[in-house]
């Protein structure tokens, strides 16, 4: 396995001309960083008009291994080869290094880039990227990576340590400023003479086009890169290699993510939780932003009203902060009726509202972040667990709690700062014995548990909360606003027949996606299928106005718009150019879809390439479209007020092996959305329709 490294980038408040003349200090030997042990020139060229200098070195390094792998290696130093490009003219120096010692047996290679800050010509901008493949190494490959990257991550902040102490010596021996290179002036009449001279084997061959190999790859300091001082200042204290974990999976979703990427600070949770494992934390990532767009919970706390009775008698609230800076949720679980709410609210109306402090609280960590100077990226909470009871224990109430904890675990991950329980009753450890294997063992640790009084005096809430925020009902001043919560009366319960709805809904928001259709503003779905005679099945509900179905295929993906397929407004990806029968064609006879119906059908894939099921609106035969609208027409049509189409659907591709069922019809067949048409629509009842499957 390839391990590679990748620096943030380091900014020196020195103009670059100083910094070379600092970096030119390191050699040939630098007794600062005492691995290296020396270098001598191998090559040295400049260009005509001296503005470009190439450089070569064999740079020495000792080995700092166990003697015994030392031994077995033969080896007590290894030799990098370092090539050097600095463009005065351009202000950039670019390096390329790697290894002669065991070439054949182990590949490092480095690229560094010192560059012009690009919003203030007197910085400088420094940036390093590496990679180690260790293909065989006597039987010792995993000790050789972890020696070779710990070595190297070490001698990163070594090199940085060393630059700013020879830019400071500079500065105590009076040299404060260097000019900026200026092109010398060359007389008319030597120009031609000059030319001749050039040498052959000169930096000039080894530029842009060069026959040698492509030049190294110019790093520039965007928008999109990270600066070391801002994950300092923002981010907190990280390792060289937990920076460049950070930095790679950012990276990683800025080239891959089509949607909405996310801040720095959330994906540093995931990689905390998963022990900066990049694969693990990459992993889990996607699956909770393929979550958050499922659920829209982007959206949610400009969307989620809480009813008036959670308001009432959830007793939960945020109260100032902890010690620490952390935000500060009060829960006094307690007084809470979980039964209660759970029997009149339901349980997706309190996971919405769980869901809804999560991201408060994550919105709470940003501001105290700004308010405090310092990086804030989790919270504390205080559960007051006096008047827990039997009660509390009531089993769909445990089931729900452990749903929650599983949702808030898999997409808040290091969320939690710390975690203080107070006046745990005897029945606690009942409830703790159900619910601690379902918590995280990093989080299990930010667990403090007090019961009775333990948690006044020292050692208790004062080393954790100023005494100016313990809240008045623990023996604190402070007046807390949380609701006192208090038994639901049982006239607000839920019918069964209430229940059960809210149970189907759910059930139907995590299988079905919903979709918009607006005049001359299909919504389509994009399906790659990789091999033929594979199935294509959907099944859809009409819930308002009437909708034609079609199917097309085409050989080339459709470009996707700024945010993921069947996500924009309209959901169309096809572009006005396509021509029907040249650049896409319809494999499935269009169907005519009332508002009420309940549509199931298939298809067998007949050649590989991209699918596009399309749902649009239906005209009259007059004006029915021969053709997928272009894109005046959309930008039109959701502009401009005028009916629209509204429909739940749901697809799947399964392997023709797979398949059960009969391919070429499915009118028998009754979709899960029968019940949800006959409440949602105005129409009659509900029925099966089919499609074509051949």
């Amino acid at each position: 396995m390839v391990q590679k490294y990748q620096s943030p980038v380091c900014v020196y408040k020195y103009p670059f001309e100083l910094v070379m003349a600092a970096y030119e200090k390191r050699f040939p030997t630098c007794p600062q960083i005492p691995v290296f042990l020396g270098s001598e020139v191998l090559r040295e060229s400049r260009s005509a008009d001296g503005a470009v200098h190439l450089v070569e070195r064999s740079c020495r390094l000792r080995v700092e291994a166990p003697r015994l792998l030392r031994k077995i290696a033969g080896v007590e130093h290894v030799v990098f080869v370092q090539r050097n490009v600095l463009n005065w003219k351009e202000r950039t120096l670019l390096i390329e290094a790697h290894n002669e010692t065991f070439a054949s047996r182990v590949v490092v290679k480095e690229n560094c880039s010192y560059t012009v800050h690009p919003e203030n010509e007197d910085w400088t901008c420094f940036e390093q990227s590496a990679s180690l493949d260790i293909r065989s190494f006597f039987g010792f490959e995993s000790a050789l990576e972890k020696i070779a990257m710990k070595q190297y991550t070490a001698n990163v902040k070594r090199g940085k340590e060393v630059i700013e102490h020879y830019l400071n010596e500079l500065i105590s021996q009076g040299t404060s400023h260097i000019p900026r290179w200026t092109p010398a002036p060359v007389p008319e009449e030597d120009t031609h003479s000059q030319a001749g001279l050039r040498d052959p084997g000169s930096l000039e061959v080894c530029g842009p086009g060069s026959a040698q190999g492509p030049a190294p790859k110019m790093v520039s300091t965007d928008g999109d890169k990270l600066d070391a001082d801002y994950i300092e200042r923002c981010l907190g204290h990280l390792t060289p290699m937990q920076e460049s974990c950070l930095i790679q999976l950012r990276h990683w979703l800025q080239e891959t993510h089509r949607g909405k990427i996310p801040k720095d600070e959330h994906i540093l949770r995931f990689l905390r939780a998963r022990d900066f494992h990049l694969d693990r934390a990459r992993e889990m990532l996607c699956q909770s932003l393929s979550w958050r767009k499922r659920h829209q919970v982007d959206l949610l706390l400009q969307t989620w009203r809480p009813p008036a009775l959670l308001e009432e008698f959830y007793a939960g609230g945020w109260h100032y902060q902890d010690i620490d800076g952390r935000p500060l949720y009060v829960l006094r679980l307690g007084h809470m009726d979980t039964k209660g709410l759970m029997k009149a609210t339901g349980e997706e109306v309190l996971l919405q509202h769980v869901l809804c402090v999560n991201e408060e609280g994550q919105k709470r960590c940003e501001g105290n972040t700004k308010q405090f100077g310092r990086p804030i990226s989790s919270w504390t909470c205080l559960v007051d667990l006096e008047g827990l009871s039997l009660r509390h224990l009531w089993r769909p109430g445990i089931k729900a709690l452990l749903r929650m904890i599983e949702v808030v675990e898999d997409n808040y991950p290091e969320t939690l700062g710390r975690l203080l329980i107070v006046r745990a009753p005897r029945v606690f450890p009942v409830l703790w014995t159900l619910i601690s294997p379902f918590i995280n063992e990093n989080t299990r640790q930010k667990f403090l548990i007090y019961s009775g009084s333990n948690y006044q005096g020292p050692g208790g809430l004062v080393d954790y909360l100023d005494k100016e925020v313990i809240p008045d009902f623990l023996g604190g001043e402070c007046l807390c606003n949380v609701p006192e919560g208090g038994l639901v009366p049982k006239s607000l319960y839920l019918t069964e027949e209430d229940q059960e709805h809210r149970d189907q809904l759910r059930q139907w928001r995590e299988t079905y996606q919903a979709a918009s259709v607006l005049r001359a503003a299909p919504h389509e779905v994009a399906v790659e299928i990789l091999e033929r005679e594979s199935v294509i099945t959907w099944d859809f509900d009409i819930l308002q106005g009437d909708v034609m179905f079609s199917l097309y295929h085409t050989k080339q993906a459709p470009k996707p718009g700024p945010r993921e397929p069947g996500a924009r407004a309209g959901g169309q990806l096809t572009d006005k150019g396509w021509a029907l029968g040249a650049d896409y064609s319809r494999v499935e006879a269009p169907l005519i879809c009332r508002e009420g119906e309940s549509i199931q059908g298939s298809h067998v894939t007949q050649w590989p390439g991209v699918y596009l099921l399309q749902w649009q609106m239906h005209s009259a035969p007059g004006h029915m479209a021969c053709s997928l609208p272009g894109v005046e027409d959309v930008l039109m049509a959701l502009h401009s007020p005028g009916p629209r189409c509204k429909l739940l659907y749901y697809y799947e591709v399964l392997a023709s092996e797979d398949f059960r069922g009969s391919m070429s019809s499915l009118e028998s067949c009754s979709s899960r959305f029968s019940q949800l048409s006959s409440t949602t629509s105005s129409s009659s009842q509900s029925h099966s329709s089919s499609l074509v499957s051949r």
